[in-house]
């Protein structure tokens, strides 16, 4: 599995707002020159985040996007899956995934299913507020 720029973007623009709404709006090109992300990348990112209600954004004068809710109510998973769509490894263990015939011979596909599992748990462990508490390294 591997997660698209967008997906790791996504991440820190979340952090970004976290740590620097205090309340109000944060305009996106604040955003963009505190994370060194280009506007245009950014104007592809944030309306994913408000469509999954991540963020909310304010349009005009003194707009901008902050959080919907605390950190800490979060997942890094829920994030990517914004972003990213769904997190599996392989397309055969995706939410919507065709059967590919050999399903009930695959010898590899309950390997796949447990990583989607795992990844899945670990991802939606991870809070936005844990993230924001790690050191830099």
């Amino acid at each position: 599995m591997m997660v698209s720029t967008k997906g790791r973007y996504a991440l820190r623009v979340m952090i970004d707002l976290a740590e620097n709404c205090n309340g109000g709006y944060i305009p996106m090109r604040e955003v963009a020159k505190r994370q060194d992300i280009s506007l245009k990348y950014l104007e592809r990112i944030l309306p994913a985040l408000v469509g999954a209600r991540l963020v909310e954004g304010i349009h005009g004068k003194g707009g901008g996007y902050c959080l919907t809710r605390e950190p800490s109510g979060y997942t890094v998973g829920e994030i990517l899956r914004a972003t990213e769509g769904d997190i599996a490894p392989v397309a055969c263990v995706e939410c919507d995934a065709q059967s590919c015939g050999r399903e009930d011979r695959c010898r590899t596909l309950p390997m796949w299913k447990e990583l989607k599992e795992r990844i899945d748990e670990y991802v939606d462990h991870v809070t936005l507020a844990d993230l924001m508490n790690r050191k830099e390294a």
